[in-house]
């Protein structure tokens, strides 16, 4: 059996809800949404959960809830997916990066020499909790407080903790991530005025609430679009999908934690690889290995590969992608850390539904490669 880095884990359960949805009254924004989000902030301990048809309209949602726009700027990780820098773009602000350090997260010293090099500017502070990593926030919020800037987590690799303190983080519910709606995302916050700015931008920026009004109701169908927004709404389906998956999501971090100590057990006396960094609070979506040797980094994915484990890299450091590459001038050196990490990276087999079979093929196959 071909054994990817990631997989979703779906059940009877989660079926069941799926086609009470279906054979229901309604299909989106209806019950199950406001079920869905009481929950997630209910276990994130927040005020506020909204969610999205993405992670990444989730992202967007964040940065225009942040009064983000043209002139301004963000930083954020050299090495994240290019969804957190491309929501910075979507508001017309300029996204600036900052390397890493040695938990594979943004250096929050870089990410301060990033915001003096653009004179001190800054809009929002976008720490990403990288593979899971738990971040050094109060470093994050120290830095954002000096810049008067808005604080916003992108935590899509680190749903399963209950505490998040930036001003707004983003959640991913994408298949691999630690519950699935299939696709979808949500922004946490104790931010009144983020939620309503929030809430409006995922429905094309209206709203039906009389106290929030500019004029006269016409009658009781009144609405009002008072800003330019999206289509992002989560519907029904994606949200019963979630409510299902969150009765399982301390289960499925225990056993992403479970599959993480057996790595370190089987992989700690093999020379020539570079285990992740832990820490207490890792949620393990996703466990990244290291070749020490970069020139072995092709022939180890292949080797893997041909043993039917699908192996993949995460990421390519985003200023280097020719999109970026081009618009901004960036070019190969400027993030050292992120490119030394890109050419040894791999990022192996682990979700809840592998077996501890799986993860000894895993590790078998490692131990057998021809290491020199």
């Amino acid at each position: 059996m071909t054994l990817g880095y990631g997989r979703q884990w779906i059940n009877d359960d989660d079926i069941a809800e799926v086609v009470k949805v279906l054979r229901g009254d309604w299909l989106t924004m209806g019950p199950a949404v406001d079920a869905f989000e009481k929950t997630l902030a209910d276990y994130a301990g927040v005020k506020h959960a909204v969610t999205f048809s993405s992670g990444t309209a989730a992202l967007h949602g964040a940065m225009h809830a942040s009064g983000m726009g043209a002139g301004d700027f963000a930083v954020t990780s050299a090495l994240t997916f290019v969804a957190t820098s491309n929501s910075v773009i979507y508001t017309g602000a300029t996204p600036i990066f900052a390397d890493i350090d040695d938990t594979f997260c943004m250096d929050i010293k870089k990410a301060d020499e990033s915001i003096q090099s653009h004179g001190g500017r800054v809009k929002a502070v976008i720490p990403v909790s990288f593979g899971g990593y738990p971040l050094d926030m109060a470093g994050f919020r120290e830095l954002a407080d000096r810049y008067n800037a808005v604080l916003i987590e992108d935590a899509s690799h680190a749903f399963g903790r209950r505490k998040f303190d930036a001003d707004m983080t983003t959640l991913s519910f994408h298949p691999v991530k630690h519950i699935t709606t299939a696709e979808g995302g949500a922004v946490l916050t104790d931010n009144d005025t983020y939620a309503r700015k929030l809430r409006m931008f995922r429905n094309h920026g209206t709203t039906r609430n009389a106290a929030e009004f500019v004029d006269t109701p016409d009658g009781p169908w009144h609405s009002e679009m008072q800003e330019l927004g999206y289509n992002y709404r989560l519907s029904e389906i994606h949200s019963a999908l979630g409510l299902s998956q969150m009765r399982r999501l301390d289960a499925f971090v225990d056993r992403r934690r479970e599959i993480a100590r057996l790595y370190f057990r089987e992989l700690s006396g093999v020379d020539g690889l570079i285990l992740p960094p832990n820490k207490e609070g890792h949620l393990w979506h996703l466990f990244i290995v290291r070749v020490d040797n970069a020139e072995l980094h092709r022939e180890f994915f292949a080797h893997l590969r041909d043993n039917d484990i699908r192996l993949q890299v995460h990421y390519r450091p985003v200023p280097l992608q020719p999109y970026y590459r081009d618009k901004y001038g960036y070019k190969a050196g400027d993030f050292p850390e992120a490119e030394r990490y890109y050419r040894q990276a791999v990022s192996l087999p682990i979700y809840p539904l592998m077996t501890d079979d799986d993860v000894m093929r895993v590790c078998g196959c490692i131990k057998n490669f021809a290491w020199r």
